[in-house]
């Protein structure tokens, strides 16, 4: 073979390899290698992950088809050395360089942050932690803390007032002073002028309101009863009366098992004890639903003084303008109670 021949040969042999270089780097960089045939797909990475583990996971969990090209691409692009932690979405047939580019760009797709109706500061932080990386036992110490909660301006009876059950849109990463900056952003969005104009109209203050709203959540499940019942309740405030509501003795007893209260139970020295006091207690007893915090707000204006549980067992409640007509009432809740061998 001469000099031409082997010159030829040789820009053959040197274009085919280049092509074939160039179709693979081509295919690593642009063709699907993400959810290839499967559906779109969340992806945590926690603080402190590695490169290696992310990229084993990834793998291990069938996100990525081909290991070799991720690497070879996230080592070029650097992604090895900036490992962002979140929640990320991984889109079906994505390609190397757009999920990598996502990846060491942080950008994570927002979570759903839902939380309905808790008793306890502790039971709220496991609601609020669900479905982010933040841990519930890290959060409890700063929803307990009362400087905390003077810093939001509340104390730490009122502090869960703050906290409206909802479904928002949060990072997965959000930390503890973002999360309650976030939701004190709701808080204030809900408590708007009108809303405000309602509460200044009743005499009451948003987190009176709401300490009056959780109490009738507890009274009833019928979203139709609870402006009936919040009126009782407003009623009993504007007379002077005693609230004598057992949800806020049980609350005071720590026990929300109890189907029967006591005589002696109404003497236990609690500031939560209605029966004791006069007035609400310090602050809400649980967290109360949207709902029926508009319920208080466009509470009806009725004369009724007294409620009581139906005999029915139902659920549902009957209304009393006078304590002759509550006992008649009572009487029959507590037979109800005796033929069911309820005592307590």
């Amino acid at each position: 073979m001469n000099k031409k021949n082997w010159v030829a040969a040789a820009l053959i042999i040197g274009t085919i390899m280049l092509s074939s270089f160039a179709f693979y780097f081509y295919q690593i960089l642009f063709t699907p290698n993400i959810l290839v045939d499967q559906e779109d797909r969340y992806f945590a990475i926690p603080e402190g992950t590695t490169f290696e583990e992310v990229r084993n996971q990834l793998y291990d969990q069938r996100i990525i088809n081909d290991a070799v090209s991720f690497s070879f691409l996230s080592k070029l692009k650097k992604y090895d050395e900036n490992v962002k932690p979140g929640m990320y979405l991984f889109k079906k047939d994505m390609s190397n360089t757009a999920a990598i580019n996502m990846l060491r760009a942080g950008l994570q797709t927002p979570v759903k942050l839902t939380f309905s109706t808790a008793r306890k500061i502790e039971e709220l932080a496991g609601k609020l932690t669900n479905n982010i990386m933040m841990d519930s036992l890290d959060l409890i110490p700063i929803l307990t803390s009362d400087s905390v909660a003077e810093a939001y301006g509340f104390d730490s009876q009122t502090f869960i007032s703050m906290f409206l059950p909802n479904t928002y849109e949060v990072y997965w990463t959000i930390s503890e002073k973002e999360l309650l900056d976030r939701l004190k952003k709701e808080y204030d969005k809900f408590w708007n002028a009108e809303r405000l104009a309602q509460a200044q109209k009743i005499g009451l203050t948003p987190e009176e309101i709401t300490t009056v709203a959780s109490i009738v959540n507890a009274e009833t499940n019928f979203s139709d009863e609870a402006p009936t019942i919040a009126g009782v309740y407003l009623n009993r405030l504007d007379r002077g009366y005693k609230l004598q509501a057992d949800p806020t003795l049980k609350f005071a007893l720590n026990n929300f098992e109890i189907r029967r209260l006591l005589l002696k139970d109404m003497e236990f020295d609690s500031p939560y004890n209605t029966y004791k006091y006069a007035g609400l207690p310090p602050g809400p007893i649980n967290m109360p639903s949207i709902n029926m915090i508009e319920a208080v707000l466009n509470y009806e204006d009725h004369s009724y003084l007294y409620f009581c549980a139906k005999d029915d067992f139902s659920g549902r409640h009957v209304f009393a303008n006078t304590l002759v007509e509550h006992n008649v009432n009572a009487k029959k809740f507590q037979t109800a109670l005796n033929q069911q061998r309820i005592y307590r």
